[in-house]
């Protein structure tokens, strides 16, 4: 068993590098764009709050699968081209798990008492540094944990790219297919990688929440 590991250590490297590669570039991204849409949704813009509802509730009702199709086969027909799957695959995690970490911002922004909001806009604050100084920095103390459990969610949906031709962990079953290999054992191992991968962020997981309980 160990020898599948070892014969073919180059293929199992490079796919979990891409793999990281994928999660990590994602992972900020959805970041970023997440908490752009929850400052629409709250925003007292009428028509920003009803873009970001509308991106959250349109995509979270969209299978992940149909999202990497969109991109890789529908959008080149619209004129809009990507370099490679790759970044048809960053493109398509990113803009999916960002409507989740969304809600879990939004929902954190709903923790602030509101009465902090107004007194800050009390002292001349502007919206921007409202969210920016006051509100942003509280809710993610209390995201901590949510937003682990989004980064294990998304570290395991990078292996649908491997149905995009994207060649990452996901795709070395078929790779070891094709070499004749055992496919329990390389099943194995693959398994074992993205345990590897997960503990780190489970034990963040365990930590920011024991930052953020409250003591009894």
């Amino acid at each position: 068993m160990t020898s599948v590991l070892v014969d073919n250590w180059g293929l199992f490297r490079s796919g979990f590098l891409t793999t990281i590669k994928l999660f990590l570039i994602a992972g900020v991204l959805s970041l970023a764009f997440g908490v752009f849409l929850a400052l629409c949704r709250v925003s007292p813009v009428p028509a920003l709050r009803r873009f970001g509802g509308g991106y959250v509730n349109g995509v979270r009702s969209t299978p992940l699968t149909l999202v990497f199709a969109f991109f890789v086969f529908a959008a080149p027909k619209m004129g809009i081209e990507l370099p490679s799957f790759f970044w048809c695959a960053v493109t398509a995690l990113s803009l999916y798990t960002g409507a989740f970490v969304c809600e879990v911002v939004r929902a954190g922004m709903n923790t602030v008492p509101v009465g902090q909001a107004e007194a800050a806009r009390s002292v001349g604050l502007s919206y921007a540094q409202v969210m920016g100084t006051v509100i942003l920095p509280q809710a993610f103390t209390a995201i901590m944990p949510p937003l682990s459990s989004l980064a294990i969610a998304l570290l395991k949906n990078t292996t649908i790219a491997a149905g995009f031709s994207v060649a990452e962990a996901g795709s070395i079953p078929a790779a070891m297919a094709e070499r004749g290999e055992n496919q329990m054992a390389t099943l194995v191992w693959i398994s074992v990688g993205f345990l590897i991968l997960i503990t780190p962020l489970a034990l963040a997981q365990r930590w920011a929440e024991r930052k953020v309980s409250v003591p009894t």
